[in-house]
C-alpha cells in the first residue's frame, strides 16, 4: 500500500508541475477567432542576463481552423526602445489534414519555436506583441476574423546550452 501511494504521489508531482526550466508561461484565451486588429501582448519580467533562453509561441486551435499553416507577426520590444519584428510561418497540419499539435479531441496545442539561445542583456521588462497575418489564396486583404484559434501564448525556458 505504501509503495502504491509513493508511486501515485511521484506520478502526480511529475505531471502537475511546470516542465523544468520554464521561467515564464502565459496565454490569452480568444473568443473562438483572432481578429486581424487584435494584438496579443505579453510582458516578460526581468530575467538573468547571464543565462540563455528559448522562446516558444503556443497556439491552441480547434477543428474550426481552416488552414494548414499560420502566419504571425511577432514584435519584441526591448526596455530601452529597440524593437525586433519577425514575420513567421508555421505548419499546423499534415498534408492529409491531421493536426500537428498535441491534445485530445478537437483542441490541439502547438508549441512553436520563436527564438533560440537568446540573452536579455538590457535591464527591465521586454514586451512581445503577436498578431495574425493570414490571407486567403488570391486575396490582397487579410483574414479579418481567423476562426478556430482558441488561445495564444508565450513560454520562456532556460536554455540547456
Amino acid at each position: 500500500m505504501i509503495r502504491f501511494l509513493a508511486y501515485f504521489l511521484l506520478s502526480f508531482l511529475m505531471f502537475a508541475c511546470e516542465p523544468q526550466g520554464v521561467v515564464f508561461n502565459k496565454s490569452k484565451a480568444l473568443d473562438g477567432y483572432w481578429s486581424s486588429d487584435e494584438v496579443v501582448q505579453f510582458t516578460i519580467p526581468q530575467l538573468d542576463s547571464l543565462k540563455s533562453y528559448n522562446l516558444f509561441l503556443n497556439i491552441r486551435n480547434t477543428n474550426d481552423y481552416k488552414f494548414s499553416n499560420i502566419f504571425l507577426i511577432v514584435a519584441m520590444d526591448f526596455p530601452h526602445g529597440k524593437s525586433v519584428v519577425d514575420t513567421l510561418e508555421y505548419r499546423m497540419a499534415n498534408p492529409d489534414g491531421t493536426w500537428l499539435g498535441q491534445g485530445i479531441g478537437s483542441l490541439k496545442e502547438s508549441k512553436l519555436w520563436y527564438k533560440q539561445n537568446i540573452r536579455f542583456f538590457e535591464e527591465g521588462e521586454y514586451t512581445v506583441n503577436i498578431s495574425q497575418a493570414m490571407r486567403n489564396n488570391g486575396e490582397v486583404e487579410g483574414v479579418k476574423n481567423l476562426e478556430g484559434i482558441a488561445d495564444v501564448g508565450l513560454t520562456v525556458e532556460e536554455s540547456s546550452n
